[in-house]
């Protein structure tokens, strides 16, 4: 919902697209009679400078984020070598899979690998190497069946993304300018849920026959009050989308983002992580964790399994590793982070589709004891709402049905807002040669809203631009702008 009617919303005569000249306009309407009409003018100038100024970084992440929803599909068809193998009859251990990504790269380290998830899927061995940039690893796709390499791509984070998908990811989070470009995004995320809710107030707000005419745009309108019945029958639509997109993308925004990871903090709902730190003894086989949310399996040593005899005070290996995590419960699709010093395996599950499954335990690489186990059941409800939300807004918590509704979250947002232009279009002076914005609300409509509204609304707008900061320095500006260009109108009025 980008920009509404500035004139007099209500106006059902008004079919020509055209501003009135100022000697026909319309007499001033009556004192307001109520809070709405009151509050009406102020959402009305808000709605439509927020959407007028701000649109452009909308349609950006919007059409970003509506090729992203895409490219999860995209993905398998581009790099279905890599990520297919022919199905053989047994697969080779791990390790062997292991050894044959270092053997391909012996630059790199491996730090973690993703199990396949399906017959004919491959393993993906990631790898640091010497020229990785941050949050990025090296991708090799191993054969699970012959452990031959079918290929090496660039990884991106946890998600594990792949060229096409981190470029659009990118794209859609900064621009690809890095961490200044981050503000582009907060600044669209922070802005989207004000416009949206905006505009749900004033369509709803509007004298119409029948409910069914908020959904379903009018028959037989023309000109500026057909587009603003599409625009507004659309926004309808998609404004409870808009607004959960809003608010899960400021949750890793950069300022915003920040105040939410407080206030988790504070509420004692941050997202907890399974303890992978071996004790000082140097791997005894107790690790720090043991017994610690065990559930039963922190009994499970490898060592005293058949054909383990002699495996106490070494590395049980990243197979075994596996199976002490498969017997203590995770199952489905799982990802391994291999030991480092001072620490054990991590073994995670990295299902994110509902019902997800995303238990983690660690290991002892010294006995494959679980030293640490984590279910997502038991993570804070604020923290696992986060997860859900997030999961949601890239696309993967439903699968193919979730990146379905994003594009049509995009796609209805893009022509929304170019609907908007069209209203402000049509409403152009004619009469005037230099290119104008169209007549807005008057300044001043804050002084019409009484003050037992006023007042808390002040202290909540002064609250939610403290708590999404680029929000309130950028509605400060607006507003010193608006300020200075009154004055100077006011300036030249008076030598006229």
């Amino acid at each position: 919902m980008a920009i509404e009617d500035p004139v007099q919303g209500n106006d059902t005569n008004d079919t020509s697209g055209r501003t009135p000249d100022a000697t026909t306009s319309p007499a001033p309407s009556p004192a307001p009679t109520s809070l709405w009409s009151a509050l009406r003018p102020l959402v009305l100038r808000l709605h439509f400078y927020a959407g007028l100024l701000l649109a452009p970084l909308l349609l950006v992440a919007a059409t970003s984020g509506f090729l992203y929803s895409l490219s999860y599909q995209a993905e398998k068809v581009i790099y279905r070598h890599e990520l297919r193998a022919p199905v053989g009859d047994r697969t080779v251990p791990l390790s062997e899979q292991l050894d044959a990504a270092r053997t391909a790269h012996p630059e790199g380290t491996v730090t973690s690998v993703r199990l396949p998830s399906e017959e004919g899927a491959t393993t993906r061995v990631l790898m640091s190497t010497p020229d990785s940039e941050e949050f990025k690893s090296l991708a090799v796709f191993v054969d699970p069946y012959t452990a031959e390499v079918r290929g090496e791509l660039t990884s991106y984070g946890s998600s594990g993304a792949l060229p096409v998908r981190t470029w659009l990811s990118e794209v859609h989070r900064h621009l690809q300018l890095g961490e200044p470009g981050r503000i582009y995004s907060e600044l669209a995320a922070s802005w989207l849920w004000v416009v949206a809710l905006g505009g749900l107030l004033l369509w709803t707000a509007r004298k119409r026959a029948s409910k069914r005419a908020l959904v379903v745009p009018e028959r037989g309108a023309t000109g500026r009050r057909r587009t603003l019945s599409l625009h507004g029958s659309l926004g309808m639509v998609a404004v409870t989308g808009l607004v959960l997109l809003s608010a899960t993308g400021l949750t890793w925004s950069t300022y915003a983002g920040e105040n939410i990871t407080a206030i988790k903090d504070q509420l004692g709902s941050a997202t907890p992580a399974v303890s992978a730190a071996l004790d000082s003894g140097g791997g005894d086989g107790t690790g720090s964790g043991a017994g610690t949310g065990g559930g039963g399996h922190e009994g499970h040593d490898m060592a005293d399994m058949p054909g383990m005899e002699g495996m106490k005070g070494t590395d049980v290996g990243v197979d075994l590793a596996v199976v002490a995590a498969r017997q203590a419960g995770l199952d489905g699709p799982i990802a391994v982070t291999l030991p480092t010093e001072g620490s054990g395996y991590v073994v995670a599950q990295i299902d994110n589709q509902f019902p997800v499954r995303l238990d983690s335990v660690s290991v002892d690489p010294a006995n494959g004891k679980i030293m640490d186990e984590l279910r997502f059941a038991d993570y804070p409800l604020l923290a696992q709402l986060t997860r859900l939300g997030i999961d949601a807004h890239m696309g993967v918590l439903f699968g193919l049905a979730n990146q379905l509704l994003l594009a049509a979250l995009a796609l209805a947002l893009i022509v929304l807002i170019v609907l908007g232009y069209r209203m402000w279009w049509l409403r152009r002076p004619t009469k005037e040669r230099r290119l104008s914005a169209g007549r807005a609300m008057p300044r001043g409509a804050w002084r019409k809203v009484p003050p037992r509204l006023l007042v808390p609304l002040g202290v909540a707008t002064v609250l939610v631009g403290w708590f999404l900061p680029l929000l309130g320095i950028s509605l400060l500006v607006f507003l010193l702008l608006d300020g200075a260009l009154g004055l100077r109108a006011r300036a030249r009025a008076a030598r006229t």
